[in-house]
């Protein structure tokens, strides 16, 4: 039977498939939910800081090897054991990090394990073209992902976050294990790759592999994709398009918390994502075979296009309710502030900074209308050994409460409708996330010689992480100049803009690349 035609898996591709379940764990525990909270709350006031260091620091690195490591990769026998030794690397260290209490020695391990976690992604991306042929590399590469989010990406989050929850978020035991759960996870859901995936593509390895031999790999093949016009457009074409979607993914929860939605809203409509993202990513590979893998891109960058401008309506509504709300309440701040000066002036005095976070509590409780967190603060400060200072800010609250109904009310409204709007683009993106990752991965797979791989994909993956720096400094920027978060967010559709016209152009020399592809013996690539 022909490949096209074959519908079960074989052993190599459901070995390779079940490494994205493996080590997707990582993705969700260590870089993302769990340990990022643990790792601050040890490192201090600067946790956030030196965790950004450390997490610019891997990704330089990683980016930087990239070409390297895919030019020696290509070479019989040797990217099976680049891919080992990376992985083991990442599951070590990132077992290290449970067995100590120094923030130092954590972050260490962190940008370590990173390292070999970035590491081995790159040489297991281009193994799928030693794992499956061309016909079939949408439907493989969409299922890795499928089976990554939904394994490593909520199975043991889940297990983790119940252990955190029934133990208490605190407890050294349940922080222990939410770290350890990872490099097991992953261990042991490597072994099928271990086993039974092999390098089925290679160049005939030298002598004596030198860095004159290297370097000269990668330039010949800096020069064959600027030679080969499909295959530049498409990368360009990559270059924009996925950062951002990495750029959406990364500021939706900031972008949503600016605006003054509910943290664990925000995070449920994020875990519905993930879960919407594994059958999408399935049904979109089938979608390629329909349309073709372009048109598949195509379609998905324009549901991205439509993301920014549901994201930029979310914010766009919100912000001006949000604005006067915040006044209202700064006003009112101010006049408690002028009261408490009076009465500091008899003798009375308050610690700095506890009017801010006490207006800041009240503020979350009046906009969540959480009645029992707004009788807890008044009941705590109309203890009969309140001091006259503490009364003040009782007083204040409920004027503001009382004077500011329609603003409140307003902005309560406005907030419900965001939310709304929030769930169905966190739907959208799952939808489409998984997808336009999966065969942008394996559409890249066909454009390339099989033999020389992995130093493409190299240059991939430099373009994957290079991207993600641009969309998160454009959102930031127009959010600051325009002085409104919702302006931002609309910036990011010209990144999606930019990655459709240039996919769009390259339709022609994108056809005669894939034609020249399919004749192409392994052999002869």
């Amino acid at each position: 039977m022909a490949s096209a035609e074959r519908t079960r898996f074989t052993r190599k591709e459901r070995s390779w498939i079940l490494y994205d379940w493996a080590n997707s764990v990582y993705a969700t525990n260590i870089m993302a939910a769990i340990f990022p909270t643990i790792f601050v709350a040890f490192a201090g006031d600067q946790g956030d800081v030196w965790w950004g260091y450390g997490t610019s620091i891997a990704t330089l690195i990683v980016a930087l090897l990239a070409p390297v490591l895919g030019s020696v990769a290509d070479y019989k026998g040797m990217k099976k054991k680049l891919f080992t030794s990376f992985m083991l690397l990442g599951v070590v260290f990132t077992a290290s990090m449970a067995f100590t209490n120094d923030w130092r020695m954590m972050l260490v391990g962190y940008v370590i394990s990173r390292i070999g976690f970035s590491g081995s992604n790159l040489f297991y991306d281009s193994f799928l073209t030693d794992v499956t042929t061309n016909e079939r590399m949408d439907t493989v590469s969409s299922w890795g992902y499928a089976m990554g989010y939904i394994g490593g990406s909520t199975i043991p989050f889940v297990i983790s976050i119940a252990g955190l929850l029934a133990l208490g978020y605190s407890n050294p035991i349940a922080q222990k294990f939410s770290i350890l759960i990872v490099p097991v996870w992953w261990l042991v859901f490597s072994i099928p790759f271990l086993k039974n995936v092999e390098q089925a593509h290679y160049i005939d390895k030298p002598a004596r592999i030198s860095i004159k031999g290297i370097f000269g790999n990668i330039l010949e093949t800096a020069l064959d994709i600027a030679r080969q016009k499909g295959l530049l457009l498409f990368i360009i074409a990559y270059f924009f398009y996925i950062d951002g979607v990495g750029t959406v993914i990364s500021i939706s929860t900031a972008y949503g918390t600016a605006l003054g939605l509910g943290a664990t809203g925000m995070i449920l409509a994020l875990l519905v994502t993930q879960i919407v993202a594994m059958p999408s990513s399935i049904l979109f590979a089938r979608m390629t075979k329909k349309i073709s893998t372009r048109k598949a891109l195509l379609v998905a960058i324009t549901v991205y296009m439509f993301i920014c401008f549901v994201g930029f309506v979310m914010g766009f509504t919100l912000e001006p309710h949000q604005f006067r709300y915040q006044d209202a309440l700064d006003a009112k701040r101010v006049a408690v502030m002028r009261e408490l000066d009076a009465l500091a002036q008899d003798g009375e005095e308050e610690k700095e900074g506890a009017i801010d976070q006490y207006f800041q509590a009240a503020s979350r409780a009046i906009m969540a209308n959480d009645k029992k967190a707004l009788l807890e603060i008044r009941l705590g400060l109309e203890d009969p050994a309140s001091s006259r200072a503490e009364a003040a800010l009782v007083s204040g609250l409920t004027v503001f409460m009382d004077d500011e109904k329609d603003v409140i009310s307003s902005y309560q409204e406005a907030i419900r409708f965001s939310t709304m709007l929030f769930w169905f683009m966190a739907i959208l993106v799952g939808t489409m996330q998984g997808g336009i990752q999966a065969v942008s991965r394996s559409y890249f797979g066909k454009l390339v010689p099989k033999k020389r791989s992995n130093e493409y994909f190299g240059f991939f993956d430099i373009f994957g992480k290079f991207a993600a720096v641009i969309g998160p400094l454009l959102y930031a920027v127009i959010s600051n100049l325009t002085g409104r978060s919702s302006f931002g967010a609309l910036g990011l559709l010209s990144l999606f803009l930019l990655g459709f016209i240039f996919l769009l152009i390259a339709k022609e020399p994108l056809n005669a690349l894939e034609a020249e592809r399919a004749l192409a013996r392994p052999n002869q690539e």
